[in-house]
């Protein structure tokens, strides 16, 4: 049987989940370097830093009620950084569907050594969100970036809740309306939605956060980099830019410039190129029956993180496809993570753009069709 490769190219084959693709129009000449060289506490440095988190501030729409902080260590420090300093006061419930929930669960249990309630589920399932007891501390992922799954909305977040909402936002920043009023902390960093790069992340804490920290001291040792209080009061120039170690400049500037252009779009923006991305997949999938979606709810299924079962592949299937792809520039990193079960992975996230995921289809075909005679 003669596999004919497809004639149209994929203009831009990043499909990674992350780091994620640049921002249409993007390349190193168009960053600000003047402050390149320069200390982070320099008047430029600060002033850069502060330009950036009120730059997040606007694109998240976030109310004066939260503040936001770069903390070292990408999404994982933040989180961590969260955990470290406000756990230990009450109860806490802990919701885990794929691979870094779990590992949320590991740091609670293992290195913290607190006993919490695990509310677990399959891949490509939501646990129960009705039992969420919100007396307790709840810390869930908002969008499971390696299984595809995404929680539907916010209001099963009680208004009411005695405990605080810790919610790993990474895959869902600027691609979801989050209720900001139902989150106590969010976490996320700049190599997902934004297309920026790796190594620092975002702390968002709203009033209830800070009251804990005010009023809640750890039992454990803080390292340095989780500190967030100072001689006994919240560190506040945290908030604007004085950041607790060293940033990369370097990636500050790419930040600044992605979320520049996310302001040019104009509001909600942002979420309609990522709906868009996620319906030209869609019609790839619905098309194909060799293709389906690891979450099969449609009302849990993310439209960032796109995860997909392929009819009969296991790991090395999967692996053929994504070189095969990869080798022809048509698809970038599109396999499955490696703790989740066997299949693609396909970001959709608003630095993607459509045509691209229209272009994919057909490459998709081909790879498939390949992949069975290699």
């Amino acid at each position: 049987m003669t596999i004919v490769k497809p004639v149209r190219a994929v203009a831009r084959p990043y499909f990674s989940s992350g780091p994620c693709a640049k921002p249409p129009g993007w390349s190193p000449q168009k960053l600000d370097i003047a402050v390149m060289g320069r200390s982070h506490r320099s008047s430029l440095g600060k002033e850069r830093l502060a330009h950036c988190i009120n730059l997040m501030r606007d694109a998240l729409s976030l109310p004066d009620t939260h503040r936001i902080a770069i903390v070292p260590a990408s999404d994982t420090g933040a989180f961590e950084m969260a955990m470290w300093t406000m756990l230990g006061t009450r109860g806490i419930t802990m919701l885990a569907w794929e691979s870094f929930g779990e590992g949320w669960v590991t740091d609670v249990t293992k290195q913290l050594r607190l006993d919490p309630k695990i509310l677990r589920a399959s891949y490509g399932e939501l646990p129960d969100l009705a039992a969420v007891d919100w007396a307790d501390d709840v810390l869930f992922t908002w969008n499971g970036t390696t299984s595809g799954v995404v929680v539907p909305d916010g209001d099963w977040i009680a208004d009411d809740r005695a405990g605080l909402s810790f919610v790993d936002a990474t895959s869902a920043v600027f691609a979801y309306d989050l209720p900001w009023d139902k989150i106590d902390v969010a976490t996320f960093s700049w190599q997902k939605v934004l297309g920026g790069e790796g190594g620092h992340g975002v702390l968002i804490l709203g009033p209830r956060a800070v009251d804990r920290l005010q009023n809640h001291t750890p039992a454990w040792p803080l390292p340095k980099i989780f500190r967030l209080m100072s001689k006994g009061a919240l560190g506040e120039g945290l908030f604007k830019g004085e950041t607790i170690n060293t940033p990369s400049m370097l990636a500050v500037e790419d930040a600044i410039f992605a979320l520049e252009w996310a302001g040019s779009l104009g509001g909600g923006a942002m979420r309609q190129r990522t709906l868009a991305n996620a319906a030209a997949l869609d019609a790839i999938v619905t098309a194909r029956p060799w293709l389906s979606y690891l979450a099969r709810d449609a009302a849990c299924r993310s439209i960032t993180s796109v995860c997909l079962n392929v009819e009969g592949a296991d790991g090395g299937f999967i692996k053929r496809m994504a070189a095969l792809l990869e080798a022809e520039g048509a698809a970038y990193d599109i396999a499955g993570y490696r703790d989740a079960p066997a299949g693609l992975r396909i970001w959709c996230g608003a630095t993607v753009e459509t045509a691209d995921i229209t272009a994919l289809g057909p490459w998709l075909d081909w790879a498939y069709a390949s992949a069975q005679t290699a």
